[in-house]
């Protein structure tokens, strides 16, 4: 399997937010500055022997990114559970059950908000990739693709919520 990155990600973050085996004391620092990155504007910039590959990304509000986690921790044979964020006071749960970066193939999504589009540039927020981040596919996202029922999540991610969301508050 080839898989060719079709362009980079310029953003103000530059180091990684969220690493395995991390100290769960400080995963509220970590927090703050990854959600006041987010809320940043970052750059797409597609590779310009793809011109015309964005045409018509304009007019969606939304788009799934997928990149490369090049820098994330490389794999590990046999991993397959984490502790989300680090923090020991989460249950240990399989890798596919988080948004770990520390992956079998280090593959992650993110939905972006799309701010403009210049040539073979998209600006958009919500990015949480760091700095020269490959690019691997974009995608439109439309409401066929969002549940249109309730989303359930784990208690220990409902927590999460709430406190990311007191972090804001506060």
């Amino acid at each position: 399997m080839v898989i060719k990155p079709v362009g980079v990600i310029r953003s103000p973050q530059t180091e990684l937010a969220w690493e395995a085996g991390a100290q769960d004391d400080a995963w509220q620092s970590r927090a703050k500055r990854e959600r006041a990155v987010t809320k940043a504007v970052a750059r797409i910039e597609i590779d310009p022997a793809l011109d015309g590959i964005l045409d018509g990304t304009e007019e969606y509000s939304h788009l799934l990114v997928l990149w490369w986690a090049d820098r994330s921790e490389p794999r590990r044979t046999g991993r397959v559970k984490v502790r989300p964020m680090g923090r020991q006071d989460l249950p240990e749960v399989g890798i596919f059950a988080t948004r770990s970066p520390v992956r079998p193939n280090p593959i992650l999504a993110t939905v972006v908000q799309v701010v403009a589009r210049h040539g073979t540039t998209l600006e958009v927020t919500g990015l949480d990739a760091i700095d020269g981040t490959p690019v691997v596919d974009i995608k439109p996202l439309s409401p066929s693709d969002c549940p249109s029922g309730e989303i359930s999540v784990p208690e220990w991610l409902a927590r999460v919520h709430r406190e990311l969301a007191a972090l804001d508050e506060g």
